[in-house]
């Protein structure tokens, strides 16, 4: 028989490692939560609020490893189970010309990247770098297409600019974009389209969707879920081109691996098990709920992690491009919705 401390030993180490970030981001989303419901207003807004007012724990070791964890993958996990309510009509519902328009977002931006990077005084590698990040989905294309690039210190000091630049970016978007939209009186499903298509990461790209309703937060998670898709292509195409600029070098093959995101995988199966009737409706409701739990989890364990002094440490060169591209992309996104109405 196992004795009581056999018994604690045997409780995974990892547990007890993510346990207090996590704990600490859940309970700051139950106090977003409460305040949302007793005075009104975006239970996102608040929980990043609440753990912006926090942002010292991110350096705690003890909380830092599940606040990480809450920051991504549980955010991942309420992403994923977001697809038990869409179904395949919701997709279908964008239109090609949504397709066309995302495809136009995340190629010009990335192409304006490249253009703009040697006037800014970076590297064709950067505004690579920069434009992929800002076109697709924040840090995590951002760390996605640093492990293509060419591995040295300027290339981990690049990355860490640009993860930094568009996480401050996308933190400010969140709040913008939605005010953008009302101030343009689009529908919700519109406005969800803008956000999709414009916001840098997935949590802020969710959570400005349900700062609107969930009609919006529905279709602007579709959006961007498109946009996360073209992670792949872009990489594959990027490494293409890498092999192809280092032809004349020896010994520069390298070899690349890729993989598509599994929250977006889940996402698709249970959007379509919804759309073939598979899911009971219980199930639905219940999943909507443990979703809104995660996202709203998540974006407090964002806030936690969230510096307004970190703009400071970003070079103001990666910074000006990062905010080019992001201007260009909004430009580019809102004139199309325009000539469309």
């Amino acid at each position: 028989m196992l004795s009581i401390s056999q018994s604690r030993i045997a409780v995974p180490q990892f547990a007890r490692t993510l346990f207090p970030g996590v704990a600490i981001a859940a309970m700051l989303a139950m106090a977003a939560m409460f305040v949302s419901g007793q005075y009104g207003g975006p239970q996102i807004l608040y929980a990043l609020l609440f753990g912006m007012a926090l942002n010292f724990l991110a350096a705690d070791e003890t909380a830092k490893p599940g606040i990480a964890f809450a920051s991504k993958a549980v955010l991942r996990l309420g992403v994923a189970l977001l697809g038990m309510r869409i179904g395949l009509a919701d997709i279908a519902g964008l239109g090609i010309g949504t397709v066309l328009l995302v495809l136009a977002g995340v190629t010009s931006t990335i192409g304006l990247g490249v253009l703009l990077a040697p006037h800014f005084g970076l590297t064709r590698e950067q505004g690579v770098l920069t434009g992929g990040a800002t076109a697709i989905c924040g840090a995590s294309a951002a760390m996605a297409i640093a492990a293509i690039l060419p591995r040295s210190k300027v290339n981990e000091r690049d990355t860490i600019f640009t993860v930094a630049a568009v996480t401050a970016l996308s933190t400010i978007a969140m709040v913008a974009y939605p005010l953008l939209a009302a101030f343009l009186e689009l529908s919700d499903m519109r406005a969800g389209i803008l956000l999709g298509a414009t916001i840098h990461d997935v949590a802020q790209v969710v959570g400005a969707g349900y700062m609107i309703s969930e009609t919006a937060a529905d279709s602007a998670t579709v959006t961007k879920l498109m946009r996360v898709a073209m992670l792949v292509p872009v990489c594959l195409a990027i490494a293409a081109w890498l092999s192809i600029a280092a032809r004349s070098q020896a010994g520069t093959r390298r070899k690349v691996s890729l993989s598509l995101p599994w929250f977006l995988v889940a996402f698709v199966i249970f959007a379509c098990a919804n759309s073939a009737g598979l899911v009971p409706e219980d199930v639905v409701l219940l999943a909507s709920d443990a979703s809104r739990w995660c996202l709203v989890t998540a974006i407090a364990a964002i806030g936690i992690k969230t510096s307004v002094g970190e703009l400071r440490s970003v070079g103001w060169r990666a910074i000006a491009l990062v905010f080019a591209e992001t201007l260009f992309l909004l430009a580019l996104v809102v004139t199309v919705m325009t000539l469309q109405s």
